[in-house]
């Protein structure tokens, strides 16, 4: 959840030779007619793997759609109120669940946005992008939270308490700088956050270290302080919540998708009650209800009478019309045998999850019309899916429970290096710091790698390729702003043959320069601002 990872690490392997007319050599095939924002696919990462701790670089943000359940950021777009730049150039690709938060922005509801920092150096133009992104859901009405992620930096990385505190100031001035409001916002460091840690106690009663190992490849060598920085981030997710439930979006590279996952299962254990769907007394699993859906739905097929069909019934239509040998259709068709006469008819059920008897009580009290109630479930015939949701949430919250909704996620593509390869804040020459002197962020871009042909006459004949090129990056991420013409007009004139590399990181470059000074002027204004917010600067237990 950290941004500090989430950035870091992109791109695909480079180091191509300069040509000396202005083109550069590298690999690739023909740009594409329509300007893409990820710079091109990353190298090094076929088999993906997500790991919030590594380098891997993720090289088709595709794989993450089918292996990991990401959405595309293309299809919320339309719901999301003037969308930032970001998500309308592609930068942001993926989400989980960010429709809840959309439509919150959108009728001016509760919503809150939060991301973490892992102060391991300085700020770099990575980072920026979760800056963007939690600045921009706060001028929309988000409740905006940002932390310094101190405990993971000590416990992960073996940072000192004292290069801890130097690194977030530095992190806060930038998010400050970029218009990030401390007295709307709330600002914390997860080892002086009270309320985090006592919620991070209460999330590790229900995980576990197998759990954990699955997840993370935690083994008998992994430092508990470590497992233990991992609940404590899932507390931070959890965090906005604590005061009411509300759609809280948290934005990240891929590489910390597993914290995302973690915390949606979490919240989900946390919960008082479940709600889900059912058809007749016993339980069953999400696999067994799809089965045994699809056969009530084919009642007029089978049942003597369709308004009143019999699991016994549907279970002989199931053994007929599906795979018996799939364990979850004969599972389903025991569980129906065994419910013989029993009417299957769709209800909505409440599970018992960690409820008092009081709390149970007072669901039973608050379902209205037709429900029957078992030892551990409430089955309501009255009530739609949502209806329930929203009274299950209601009757836990009123007895003191979380009521946590599920956090949602979206997703921003990594950074491509200058120098071709990875960005990483441990290459110098591969990121421009928000510190670099503005001369030195100048230099570092006229000397970046480009998807430039190896001469000029074939770069007018063939086009660049802004598709691989991590200096149409710095315009489709950063230099270009919020003027989407202004970053078309660039790709297109790469594109086509009618812009050399030369004078386009010249340009850059100069856009840099500006951007770092105006940056580092804003950041010293906004000093008496961070050294008057609500977050403690030096840590207490600095030595």
């Amino acid at each position: 959840m950290t941004g500090n990872e989430t950035c870091e690490d992109a791109g695909r392997d480079g180091g191509e030779e300069p040509a000396t007319d202005g083109g550069e050599r590298t690999t690739g095939s023909r740009a594409s007619s329509e300007p893409r924002s990820d710079g091109g696919a990353a190298a090094g990462a076929d088999d993906v793997a997500l790991d919030p701790w590594g380098s891997s670089t993720v090289s088709d943000y595709r794989k993450l759609f089918a292996e990991f359940g990401i959405e595309e950021f293309d299809e919320v777009l339309a719901e999301v109120p003037e969308p930032h730049y970001l998500m309308r150039r592609g930068v942001i690709f993926g989400h989980r669940d960010y429709r809840p938060v959309a439509e919150a922005l959108r009728e001016g509801e509760d919503a809150a946005v939060l991301s973490g920092f892992m102060p391991t150096g300085d700020p770099h133009i990575g980072h920026k992008l979760v800056f963007d992104e939690i600045i921009w859901h706060q001028e929309r009405g988000a409740d905006a939270y940002a932390l310094i992620a101190d405990l993971e930096a000590h416990s992960a990385r073996g940072l000192s308490w004292e290069e801890i505190d130097e690194h977030g100031r530095n992190y806060l001035l930038s998010l400050l700088a970029l218009g990030f409001d401390p007295e709307e916002g709330t600002l914390y460091r997860q080892s002086t956050n009270r309320e985090v840690q006592d919620l991070a106690f209460e999330l590790g009663i229900e995980a576990n270290v197998s759990e954990l190992g699955s997840i993370y490849g935690f083994d008998g060598e992994t430092d508990v302080s470590h497992m233990q920085s991992v609940v404590t981030q899932m507390a931070d997710i959890l965090y906005p919540q604590l005061e009411r439930p509300k759609p809280t979006v948290i934005p990240v590279g891929p590489d910390q998708d597993p914290h995302v996952r973690l915390a949606r299962d979490l919240a989900s254990r946390m919960r008082t009650f479940g709600v889900t769907t059912a058809y007749a007394s016993f339980e069953a699993t999400e696999a067994e209800l799809e089965h045994v859906g699809d056969a009530y739905e084919s009642r007029e097929a089978y049942a003597e009478d369709p308004d009143q069909p019999r699991c016994g019934e549907a279970a002989e239509w199931l053994r007929e019309e599906r795979d018996a040998s799939d364990p979850d259709v004969e599972s389903a068709i025991t569980k129906l045998e065994n419910a013989g006469m029993e009417p299957l008819r769709p209800r909505t059920r409440f599970l018992d999850r960690r409820a008092t008897d009081e709390a149970f009580e007072a669901l039973i009290d608050a379902i209205e019309g037709e429900k029957r109630v078992f030892e551990e479930h409430v089955d309501a015939f009255d009530l739609d899916r949502e209806t329930a949701d929203e009274l299950a949430r209601e009757v836990e919250v009123d007895r003191g429970g979380y009521g946590f909704l599920a956090p949602s996620s979206i997703y921003h593509r990594f950074m491509t290096g200058l120098t071709g390869g990875k960005m990483s804040s441990s290459i110098p020459a591969s990121h421009i710091s928000l510190l670099d002197d503005p001369e030195e962020g100048y230099e570092k871009v006229k000397s970046a790698t480009t998807g430039g042909r190896e001469t000029a006459e074939k770069q007018r004949e063939l086009g660049g390729r802004a598709d691989e090129c991590p200096v149409y990056e710095l315009y489709a991420y950063l230099l270009a702003g919020d003027d989407d013409e202004f970053a078309k007009r660039v790709y297109d004139e790469c594109v086509g043959g009618d812009r050399l590399c030369g004078d386009c990181k010249e340009q850059a470059a100069r856009l840099m320069k500006e951007f770092l000074a105006d940056h580092q002027e804003k950041r010293e204004e906004v000093a008496d601002l961070l050294d008057a917010a609500d977050i403690e600067l030096e840590s207490p237990r600095r030595g």
